[in-house]
């Protein structure tokens, strides 16, 4: 990927390296601290170098009676500087956000005061299929000329479009877009709500997640326990591989996102709870019972295989301790030292199988893992 505004934007810090560069570059990094715990050649999964991130949000800059997009600014000896630099390209975007950001811009400059005023930023979560939802945030109160105003917006841009304000939320039509990705031979249908976590880039989370069934389809029996479950993007592929799944998440609004996909997928065999990981821990080692649970019997569970997708402080040591009960451990990682930190333990009752490098965010630092552990 070339962009012009490399080496000023703080978005891609790697911009100096090759794409292959920077491959080799995470590899060595994973694989060094993967060292202790597995001696094998990581699995390695690239990224497209540009067009990759189907989502992304840029703040407005005003300059007169003109707007622009704006990102932050690239960090001088590793201190982030203060202000934003104006952008007219951003080549990371996939296609279906790149074709219609840049007509946005036009129509809000070249519009009167109702869609640029105190209009601070633009957030944008499009699909493979070619949907598009915009979220257009503003520091002041939306009305019904906003809504006419952003209503023809939508028709003109062929795309779904939301606005944001201080305890206000203006729905103009949906608050979703609704993706499809064929994985592993099937095509899974995946609703993806404005205000929920999705994976950023279509084409790594594939390949995430058919790593995932690989090591499902080793195991193949018994029931699937699964942490961080999000809006079911590793659950309902997985799901087939097992007899039956118990997912957690703490996200009210991912629950209700995982439960409508199951239905959307013809998935009948998973049940969804909303609790937090320590709070998983708690309820299946009989330490407290929660009022969410009271239609879910737990002892009906004979997991054989757990997932956990935990954020980049790790997992904590309850469920850790939990989780090194069960025969076979999936877990993805977005924080390579917080995922060795915890081998550090996990690595006592079992042992490394399997482990891959994903390349989520090229062009920057950030690198996910992921490792199959069995029990000794």
């Amino acid at each position: 990927m070339n962009c012009k505004h490399f080496g000023s934007c703080g978005s891609c810090g790697l911009y100096m390296l090759s794409y292959k560069e920077q491959l080799k570059q995470k590899e060595e990094r994973v694989s060094k601290l993967l060292a202790p715990f597995y001696g094998e050649k990581l699995e390695v999964f690239d990224s497209p170098s540009d067009h990759y991130r189907a989502r992304s949000e840029f703040r407005i800059w005003h300059e007169g009676n003109r707007c622009d997009y704006a990102m932050g600014k690239m960090p001088v000896d590793g201190v982030r500087e203060k202000g934003a630099i104006n952008i007219d390209e951003c080549p990371k975007v996939i296609e279906p956000i790149e074709k219609r950001m840049w007509k946005l811009l036009d129509k809000i400059n070249a519009s009167t005061e109702v869609l640029k005023r105190r209009l601070f930023a633009v957030e944008f979560l499009a699909t493979t299929t070619d949907e598009c939802l915009i979220t257009m945030l503003y520091h002041r109160k939306l009305d019904d000329v906003w809504s006419a105003e952003a209503k023809l917006l939508e028709a003109e841009l062929n795309c779904k479009i939301m606005g944001r304000s201080r305890k206000q939320k203006v729905i103009l039509s949906d608050e979703f877009v609704t993706e499809k990705l064929e994985i592993d031979g099937k095509t899974f249908t995946y609703v993806q709500y404005e205000s929920g976590f999705t994976q950023p880039n279509p084409t790594v989370n594939v390949k995430m997640i058919e790593w995932a069934i690989k090591q499902a389809k080793k195991v193949g029996h018994g029931d699937f326990l699964e942490s961080y479950c999000g809006l079911g993007n590793f659950t309902l592929p997985l799901s087939h591989y097992f007899d039956k799944v118990l997912a957690t998440e703490i996200s009210k609004g991912s629950i209700h996102a995982a439960l409508e996909n199951c239905e959307l997928n013809a998935v009948d065999n998973i049940t969804f709870a909303r609790l937090a990981s320590e709070e998983m821990t708690e309820a299946l080692n009989g330490v407290r019972e929660f009022t969410r649970l009271k239609d879910i019997d737990l002892k009906a569970y004979d997991f054989s295989t757990v997932l956990v997708d935990p954020p980049r402080a790790g997992l904590d040591e309850g469920t850790i301790e939990l989780i090194s009960n069960i025969e076979n451990i999936i877990y993805i990682s977005c924080n390579p030292e917080t995922l060795a930190r915890d081998l550090e333990t996990l690595g006592k009752t079992h042992k490394v199988m399997e482990a891959a490098m994903y390349d989520q965010f090229p062009h920057t630092e950030h690198v996910e893992s992921g490792v199959f552990l069995q029990k000794k």
